[in-house]
């Protein structure tokens, strides 16, 4: 048997036992509705979803931001529409935690401090009262403080908490995203978390 002939039969008997795979592949159901139990499961995976402001807001304002903390987004539109953007988040890590309804971001600061809440020092004992600006900061590079206090709009060093539950309340970016959104966010932008 010449080594064509058995390159080919290799070739042939690999792309044979691959097929049933490739199909199962094909034929699953990968939309964001198929995917499992989001608080049990899913870990670093966001399933986004097109959100229209018109749904929640009468105008675009300034400029427009819809946090949706089931899929794990940021959505922001400037204020002519003309510029939408999606990005990764992390959010509350209880419904608890999660404030909901209409804010807006009214200050903005590169190199944010972070003083910890009473309430955050209550649950965990271990965290400083305050912390300057820098690599372990958890509020990251930059910050967008909404009109609820202790509420932000953050940056973060840790990567690994993007898409997760894993914050106090606020909304959480990668710092290159939050740079970008920074840079591109008025004061005055309305803001909703649903």
């Amino acid at each position: 048997m010449g080594s064509s002939t058995r390159r080919s039969l290799l070739l042939g008997a690999a792309a044979t036992l691959a097929t049933p795979s490739l199909l199962r592949a094909q034929q699953a159901d990968y939309s964001p509705r198929a995917v499992p139990d989001p608080v049990e499961t899913r870990r670093n995976l966001s399933s986004f979803e097109r959100i229209d402001w018109r749904e929640h807001f009468e105008s675009l304002g300034v400029a427009t931001i819809i946090c949706d903390t089931t899929s794990r987004a940021l959505h922001f539109w400037n204020g002519t529409g003309t510029d939408y953007r999606l990005y990764p988040t992390s959010v509350p890590m209880t419904d608890e935690l999660t404030r909901r309804g209409y804010t807006e971001i009214v200050r903005k600061r590169v190199g944010p401090t972070w003083t910890p809440t009473q309430a955050m020092r209550e649950r965990d004992p271990t965290l400083p009262d305050f912390m300057e600006a820098g690599p372990g900061n958890p509020l990251g590079t930059h910050a967008m403080y909404l009109s609820w206090p202790a509420y932000l709009i953050h940056g973060t060093h840790d990567t690994r908490k993007i898409g997760r539950r894993s914050s106090s309340g606020c909304i959480g970016l990668y710092n290159e995203k939050i740079a970008e959104l920074f840079a591109i966010t008025p004061v005055g932008t309305q803001v909703r978390v649903i």
